[in-house]
């Protein structure tokens, strides 16, 4: 006997041996088809683009290496400047609420219950 599972009721049920060794209703004889044509218009192949290529601004990223790269003593998370400080004082602010708090919690957790 034949079983093949059945996407209806989820379970597994009798089948043909055709339908057994096709499942979900794949037929061996039908003809494959291709795919439509997804865009309108055909694309460029890379030949054709030229050897120019656009941006859409100016390359930001030597200068932010030279900028980065600067000894002069102050850790790169903190190279920007106030807004880097105040996001890294956040952070520590809100860690070290974090763990007072897991501590606090901690703390009344293993505390007996009251009668």
């Amino acid at each position: 006997m034949y079983y093949k599972f059945s996407g209806f009721t989820q379970k597994l049920t009798g089948a043909a041996p055709t339908a057994a060794y096709n499942p979900q209703g794949l037929k061996q004889s039908l003809p494959a088809e291709s795919p439509t044509m997804i865009f309108a218009t055909p694309t460029k192949v890379v030949s054709e683009a030229g050897s120019t290529v656009e941006y859409l601004g100016a390359n930001k990223v030597p200068d932010l290496q030279k900028f980065f790269q600067t000894s002069d003593g102050i850790p790169v998370h903190l190279k920007r400047g106030y807004p880097d400080q105040l996001l890294y004082r956040t952070t520590m602010a809100l860690t070290i609420g974090g763990v007072v708090y897991c501590l606090v919690a901690l703390y009344i957790a293993a505390q007996p219950k009251k009668k």
